[in-house]
């Protein structure tokens, strides 16, 4: 009877809620006739229009165009994420003088073929901004705007050349499907890689459920109650493509094929890269901006780069002020489909020129302000080493590790004992894609992980006076290990005055990888490498009063899969062995972290 009550109540509140709703909602639903008339007079839409690929294969998308007479630059937008998800932009858009073009990719939703990521989007990128340029309203240029994979599908098509493309708009994507896509540092992405395909398999099961479907022949079933209803698919060959990304853990013939880096000099048109700090793209979007600007094929486009640089990416929206933990204070939210517009009204109308801006605009945290920068990384940002220094003990951030610009001398090395079955837990950082549990996306304290024997953890004093860091980050290590394989990790992190430990940015190197991602090379138990783990970048102000700190280990899980110290194949392995991993900082080891130090 006590649940009985508790349900009134509820139901009470609702009646309340929904009667007050309806008062405050009334008014604004007599408006929706009137707004959803004044959005149809001034724009048409079409679905589903077919597109011929050149083998044949239609791929369907909608357009939305002004409802006026004319000819229009266009817009497109070539997704796996469903192209009716781009409703509000794509109407938007057309208002304002654009034909919007929003098309399923190969394989996904009401397109046909079968999806497999990259293979097809060069060549249907191509096909896709021909067949668009041609459209009886379009004038004959053709911008293209997404973010992540949809990042993917504008460069792929760049680098084919279509003769129509006039610029990209990508938003966090990568350079390198193999390096800061699937892997990094030869790591396996393994939160992001297992997400996003279970993600992306929901839509291949169901066109597989729609095709297995015969209801006409299970009339003749007898009796009736063996009607099966739904008659559910195999799984089998669900998602090919990541058994091949683990069949393929070396950076060869299978990646190349599709790199963006390795056809920059085939991109031939302006690019707007939009990045974030602590996206999981961002190592890519930062190094397409750089090598663009001198390996672009042509002297417009290498001319024609610009780079917003914003706080969350997949891990957060550029609409919201707080991103994870903290809040980066109302300067930060932007409209991003507002500056990617103005960027087109001049690409493709010539209604403004763009030439009096920097090239780059970046958010600053700490500070949290936007500011403009004349280039990518900053000129005028000093390398700065900050050596790790200890008596061999920086366990913990109780131990006594320290960070300072002092060369060491005689230090006795530190040393942990890695466990994979025991990894050090993922706290937030570069996600995707969706919740993380349990510590979240973005910047998150960092404590738990501090308090592990098996982090080293090295601080800086607090400091005097404010501290910008701002560029690209490196951490060079002296290192060994019992194992024939093992995994180095790194953390940037800014710790707050009281206690909070906030992650910058962070990296990990797979020692097979030291030398070359392309042929691994197995260590040697008990002998001393030098490698470099790269932390990508940021731009933090360290406030005074806080302090820099830097932490090391072995794991950073499930964000990155386990290394099983074995040597074995990782795809294939599950026999664990401890390793017992040490890092070296003395005279002859000066272990540094690398810091791009803003006067």
């Amino acid at each position: 009877m006590a649940g009985g009550a508790v349900s009134e109540k509820r139901i009470a509140h609702v009646t309340a809620w929904s009667w007050t709703a309806v008062a405050i909602l009334f008014p604004l639903l007599l408006l929706l006739p009137r707004c959803a008339s004044a959005q149809a007079n001034v724009v048409s839409i079409e679905h589903n229009a077919p597109a011929a690929m050149r083998d044949g294969t239609k791929l369907r998308a909608d357009i939305y165009r002004p409802k006026t007479e004319g000819k229009f630059p266009v817009l497109l937008i070539r997704t796996p994420y469903d192209k009716t998800n781009e409703m509000e932009f794509a109407a938007k858009a057309a208002a304002r003088g654009y034909v919007v073009v929003a098309q399923d990719v190969r394989g996904r939703f009401q397109s046909e073929g079968e999806w497999y990521p990259f293979k097809n989007e060069s060549q249907d990128g191509y096909d896709t901004v021909e067949w668009a340029a041609a459209l009886p309203y379009a004038n004959g240029k053709v911008g293209m705007f997404g973010g992540s994979y949809v990042g993917a599908t504008q460069y792929l098509a760049a680098i084919a050349k279509p003769p129509h493309l006039v610029g990209i708009c990508p938003n966090y994507t990568a350079s390198n499907y193999h390096d800061g896509w699937t892997y990094q540092g030869g790591a396996f992405e393994q939160w992001f890689n297992e997400s996003w395909t279970t993600g992306l398999a929901e839509n291949t099961m169901h066109r597989r459920v729609d095709a297995g479907q015969n209801p006409v022949a299970w009339t003749q079933k007898l009796p009736l109650t063996s009607y099966p209803v739904l008659q559910a698919p195999p799984t089998e060959g669900l998602a090919p493509y990541f058994a091949d990304w683990l069949a393929h853990p070396n950076y060869d013939d299978y990646w190349k094929q599709w790199s963006i880096e390795d056809h920059y000099a085939q991109i031939q048109v302006p690019v707007l890269s939009f990045g974030a700090w602590y996206d999981i793209f961002l190592g890519g979007t930062l190094r397409n901006y750089v090598r663009l600007k001198k390996e672009a094929g042509t002297e417009e486009s290498r001319h024609g780069q610009r780079l917003m640089v914003y706080v969350g990416g997949h891990a957060g929206g550029w609409n919201e002020r707080k991103v994870g933990a903290v809040d980066f204070g109302d300067k930060l939210p932007f409209d991003i489909n507002e500056v990617m517009l103005n960027w087109y009204d001049a690409l493709l109308k010539g209604e403004r020129t763009a030439s009096a801006e920097k090239p780059v605009r970046i958010f600053v945290m700490g500070k949290n302000e936007w500011r403009e920068e004349d280039d990518w990384p900053l000129a005028r940002a000093k390398s700065s080493k900050y050596y790790l220094h200890s008596a061999g003990a920086a366990n913990t951030a109780g131990g006594h590790g320290t960070l300072s610009t002092t060369v060491p001398g005689a230090e006795k090395p530190d040393q942990f004992t890695y466990d994979p079955a025991d990894a050090v837990p993922t706290l937030g950082g570069p996600l995707c894609c969706g919740p993380f549990p349990p510590a979240g996306l973005g910047p998150q304290d960092q404590s738990k992980a501090e308090a592990r024997s098996d982090v080293l953890v090295f601080t800086s004093p607090a400091l005097s006076k404010d501290l910008e860091v701002t560029g690209p980050i490196s951490l060079e290590l002296y290192v060994s290990t019992s194992t024939p394989d093992t995994d180095f990790t790194g953390k940037l992190v800014d710790v707050w005055p009281n206690g909070f430990a906030q992650n910058l940015t962070e990296g990990i190197l797979r020692l097979r990888y030291r030398n070359s991602q392309e042929k691994p090379e197995l260590a040697k138990p008990g002998e001393t490498y030098r490698i470099i783990v790269d932390l990508w970048a940021t731009s933090n102000l360290f406030l005074a009063g806080h302090k820099v700190r830097l932490e090391i280990s072995s794991s950073n899980f499930p964000r990155f899969d386990r290394n099983l110290n074995t040597g074995e194949e990782q795809a294939s392995g599950t026999r664990m062995s401890k390793a017992v991993n040490s890092i070296y900082h003395d005279k002859a080891h000066p272990s540094v972290l690398v810091l791009p130090l803003v006067p």
